[in-house]
């Protein structure tokens, strides 16, 4: 049975870790996506012994597989976390007929996705009609097969529409910021209990968390499960000045991921699965219109690296 709402609530107040997809050969390496997977239940340092929050999301490179794809990934996913951990399945909703075929194939997945992260739409898009859409999308698929959506806003002129969603659906039960923090208070005061606010811009999080955040997003946890798991122990327990000392760790990682509008997002964190020399954590071959990091970068990230060993 999957968690009751106020106890998946509860456990978003964590690192939601996205692992990359490795690549082999041009196809999705299914097996070394079950290690990385593997490695991050394993490592689980988050205190009290809170469930790990895994997705597959846009670090992953969900945007660029194809729909039967990213069903397999969340099957492959879940047989690895069993009943343990909280799944978060994340889909792209456009075209948004294919965003419903995918809500409905993983429900029916011998281990469902937990909750499902609305990445927004692309191309053209209006904000009035992001509520009427969303409201639509939230009652049918989530009185039909339970699902739970958080929403990731991309999009300052969305907050308002994103804001009047979590107020009115029970489905929609949170936003994962990655505008800026000067959306944090804002919607932390229009949400009010109505659903989460989560920081969704990677590790650098405790300026947000500070605003009233809870939980983030982490694209390196593949890499060094105790930094990601020790900024959250650190922001739970109020001590923001530990959280920022982790936090000064990874900086530099983080800063080539996020570069140019994050076009390393993604190759940087396999770069550096690469050059960490771990054996148990894959980082494949580059994705689609992801290869490998030019070599001046390689180098900036090996020294951004270096001292990231002992968190693995």
């Amino acid at each position: 049975m999957s968690l009751a709402t106020p106890a998946l609530l509860e456990a978003l107040n964590s690192p939601t870790t996205i692992p990359i997809v490795p690549f082999k050969n041009g196809q999705i390496d299914y097996a070394g996506h079950a290690k990385n997977i593997d490695y991050l239940m394993r490592h689980n340092h988050l205190d009290n012994h809170r469930p790990r929050v895994i997705s597959v999301a846009g670090t992953s490179l969900i945007h660029h597989l194809e729909p039967e794809d990213q069903t397999r990934i969340f099957d492959e996913t879940g047989r690895v976390m069993g009943k343990d951990g909280v799944l978060m399945s994340a889909i792209v909703p456009n075209p948004i007929g294919t965003a419903g075929k995918l809500v409905e194939a993983q429900a029916n997945l011998s281990r469902p996705p937990d909750l499902n992260l609305i990445i927004p739409l692309t191309g053209v898009a209006s904000p009035e009609c992001i509520y009427e859409q969303f409201m639509q999308f939230g009652e049918h698929y989530g009185k039909a097969y339970g699902a739970r959506f958080l929403y990731y806003l991309r999009n300052a002129s969305e907050r308002a529409a994103v804001t009047r969603l979590l107020k009115d659906s029970p489905h929609w039960i949170g936003v994962k910021v990655g505008t800026s923090e000067a959306d944090v208070r804002p919607l932390i005061e229009g949400v009010g209990n109505s659903g989460l606010v989560i920081w969704g811009i990677g590790d650098r999080s405790t300026k947000a968390a500070e605003l009233g955040t809870k939980g983030h997003t982490s694209g390196t946890a593949v890499l060094c499960t105790g930094i990601c798991d020790g900024i959250n122990n650190a922001q739970r327990r109020g001590d923001y000045a530990a959280a920022r000392q982790l936090e000064a760790e990874i900086d530099a990682l983080e800063e080539l991921r996020f570069m140019n509008g994050r076009v390393y997002n993604y190759s940087a964190v396999v770069e550096a699965m690469h050059l960490s020399g771990f054996s148990d954590i894959v980082g494949g071959e580059g994705g689609p219109f992801n290869p490998r990091v030019p070599a001046d970068i390689a180098e900036r990230i090996k020294t951004a690296i270096q001292n990231l060993g002992k968190y693995h």
